[in-house]
């Protein structure tokens, strides 16, 4: 038996993603005034009372779609209503019985499954006895909410749980197994139209978001597990960027957001290209924000097999001049349509992921410091001479090296891109980007950068006192010594 799945059912604008994100204690869907925001199927692992069940929203029925897609919406609501082993069927306390709850009652009616009828925007007790006539819709349980008002929600919570098919083992081991971290978590990123739904289906090889040729279809940032190769993976399917100026309403104004803030929580960030366009402000935003954030990334560049007679190497180049900045970030070439070479992409996210947690000895970083200084010495500034004590990594995703020298103003931009060079190509970190940090010797490091690393070492299993003050060797002697001539 599979973990089960709850869906939240009911006519647009009776409050489904605001009931899914209460239950769910974060902003899993987005919630907008405007009828018809919620597409696609969004789904949160619920832990309750020892029970795990599936927490699924889907779109509004009977919502006529203003990109002439309510089609597709239809389809990703009947699928979720056809894996549904309980339905939440939610309808306005405010607004009584209409023809629309009247139409999604009749749809609802054929299914043999347990419903629990949640009347929802009951702010006040008063509109608790007024909400008697909705047991017309359906023969089944009744709970009065608020969301506004955080009312019954213990409640609810509870009646799912009464209503749930009865737990085995295997469901249990299911749900413990959703609820670990996964190995990767990929964050689908690019400009509107470029394939990364497609991209996300052949992964789920279902359909599980839609895909369509008008722009901007998704809406939500959603999470979708997979499993290849015996190894469980998240894929974040995230809104299609436009201009800032470009955006149309508040809910593409907050695709914008939820797609940085995938991009932060993702281990490694896909920036998706089309072959059949050029690269646009667009991309060069969101390129811009995966540099800023520091995260591993792979250069997609998707359709191709309406690419013709063009030429890898052409597209490759044409990519780093565009991103000078991310010359070390590989390209891939894929057709998500057809799954070509989808499962190496696959395998180089975690080639690369694996890169970036990877942390050097001490001893072999100094010494790769020490020759880049003996071929190409810092030059002089201000008539002083710049001289590196020594350097030691202090976290990892994303490598960070700390470099004690007598003086950090010294060293300016073009030596440190020169280190950084040296690193990359002698260091295990050629497809990933380095923080690279330089402190002076007769100053204080500072100390929030100090207390930021010992906590990252906490959270790798580390020894937070392996980090001294200098953030380098305990014996400040012997490091001095590694670099006299």
């Amino acid at each position: 038996m599979t973990v089960p799945k709850v869906a939240i059912v009911g006519r647009p604008n009776v409050g489904k993603s605001s009931i899914m994100n209460w239950l769910a204690h974060k902003r899993v869907s987005v919630v907008d005034p405007m009828a018809g925001v919620t597409r696609d199927r969004v789904s949160y692992l619920m832990h309750v009372s020892e029970r795990y069940f599936e927490l699924v929203d889907t779109g509004g029925i009977g919502i006529v779609d203003v990109g002439d897609l309510s089609e597709e919406i239809d389809t990703q609501i009947r699928i979720g209503i056809e894996e549904a082993d309980l339905i939440l069927f939610v309808v306005d306390g405010t607004a009584g019985i209409t023809a629309l709850d009247e139409e999604v009652s009749r749809r609802l009616r054929k299914l043999d499954k347990p419903k629990i009828i949640v009347v929802n925007k009951c702010d006040s007790p008063k509109l608790d006895r007024e909400s008697a006539e909705f047991f017309k819709l359906a023969d089944c349980p009744m709970v009065m909410v608020s969301v506004k008002g955080n009312r019954n929600q213990e409640e609810l919570l509870k009646v799912t749980l009464n209503c749930l098919p009865d737990p085995d083992e295997s469901e249990s081991e299911q749900g413990e197994d959703l609820d670990e971290d996964p190995e990767l978590k990929l964050a689908i990123v690019g400009r509107r139209n470029v394939g990364k739904s497609t991209f996300i289906n052949q992964l789920a090889e279902t359909d599980r978001v839609i895909v369509s040729e008008i722009p901007g279809t998704t809406r939500d940032s959603i999470d979708v597990r997979f499993q290849m190769d015996g190894k469980s993976f998240v894929a974040i399917d995230t809104p299609g960027v436009r201009k800032r100026k470009s955006l149309a309403n508040t809910v593409e104004w907050y695709g914008l957001v939820r797609a940085k803030r995938s991009i932060r929580r993702a281990n490694v960030s896909l920036m998706f290209f089309d072959c059949l366009e050029t690269i646009s402000r667009v991309d060069k935003q969101l390129v811009g924000e995966i540099h800023d954030e520091c995260k591993p990334c792979i250069f997609v560049v998707n359709k191709w097999d309406l690419a013709g007679d063009a030429e890898i190497e052409k597209w490759a180049n044409y990519l780093f001049k565009s991103f000078a900045h991310m010359r070390h970030v590989p390209i891939a070439v894929i057709t998500a349509k057809t799954g070509r070479n989808v499962k190496k992409l696959i395998n180089l996210a975690q080639s690369i992921y694996k890169q970036a947690r990877t942390r050097v000895p001490t001893g072999e970083l100094n010494r790769v410091v020490r020759a880049a200084i003996k071929n190409w010495p810092p030059p002089s500034r201000m008539n002083r001479t710049p001289r590196i004590l020594f350097a030691t990594q202090v976290a990892t995703e994303p490598p960070t090296i700390v470099i004690k020298c007598n003086a950090a103003e010294l060293f300016d931009e073009d030596y440190k891109r020169y280190l950084l060079g040296v690193m990359r190509e002698q260091l295990p970190f050629k497809e990933v980007p380095i923080k690279l940090y330089f402190r002076s010797k007769d100053t204080d490091p500072d100390k929030a950068e100090r207390e930021e690393a010992k906590a990252k070492a906490v959270e790798e299993g580390q020894n937070p006192e392996e980090f001294t003050d200098d953030m380098g060797f305990e014996d400040e002697s012997l490091a001095n010594a590694e670099f006299e001539e």
